[in-house]
């Protein structure tokens, strides 16, 4: 079943913090709804790898910004198989480095990376409303800036201790000390002046940490169906 809308494909837009299972529920509605797929996550942390590859200071905002539009960043969008290039080359395990977490809520904080990013990321969406049955978006500001006007808005949630037992078992870390990051991050992304990760009004809190990931994409196709039928609703899940 391919979710459309009325006026092109649908747009599923999810936010919430790092661990809370975006990404693995994203690819799961995705592929169950033959969707394309967008990990912004992945474009600012391809940004932060061309900085600290080409050595500017990530501390440095003015140095940061200076230096936004030169990486040139392309997304693949299948949720089987989703690509990350910078400049041609393939960055996907890259970017995913101990170094790259460190330094990419210093470089996403600035206005001019998030600029040009939101517009790669908004061209990403027009072009799977036109060419496919829609998309699902995930990061962290997709509801409030990327995509306010998705039909489905989702902001996913979970305990510390559940986030960080996930994703220390992604990376191999100490679950402490990656609770630890995981809450620098959560301080960080919440509070900078460009973009903060926060709630909607209108966007569907999930909280995970009791469910599997089965029945987390179960839900967020439900939500999807009933919004291209035309009959989704806001409220806490």
């Amino acid at each position: 079943m391919s979710a459309q809308g009325s006026a092109g494909g649908v747009v599923v837009a999810i936010d919430g913090p790092s661990g809370s299972g975006k990404s693995s529920t994203a690819k799961g509605v995705a592929s169950a709804r033959d969707l394309w797929y967008l990990d912004t996550g992945a474009m600012y942390r391809a940004v932060t790898w061309w900085m600290l590859r080409n050595e500017v200071d990530t501390a440095d905002p003015a140095a940061v910004a200076a230096s936004a539009a030169h990486p040139v960043i392309t997304m693949g969008t299948d949720p089987a198989a989703p690509t990350v290039q910078v400049d041609g080359r393939d960055v996907a395990r890259e970017i995913r480095t101990p170094e790259v977490t460190t330094h990419v809520s210093a470089v996403s904080a600035v206005p001019e990376v998030r600029e040009r990013l939101v517009a790669l990321q908004r061209d990403i969406i027009a072009r799977a409303r036109r060419q496919a049955g829609g998309i699902v978006v995930e990061g962290r500001d997709i509801t409030t800036v990327v995509a306010p006007d998705a039909p489905v808005k989702i902001y996913l949630t979970a305990s510390a201790e559940a986030r960080a037992h996930r994703r220390s078992r992604e990376v191999s870390a100490d679950a402490a000390a990656t609770q630890a990051d995981l809450l620098r991050r959560d301080r960080l992304d919440s509070s900078r002046a460009a973009s903060p990760l926060t709630r909607t009004e209108d966007a569907i809190e999930l909280e995970t940490t009791g469910l599997s990931l089965d029945e987390v994409i179960a839900i967020v196709v439900k939500l999807t169906d009933e919004a291209v039928a035309g009959t989704g609703s806001s409220a806490a899940v």
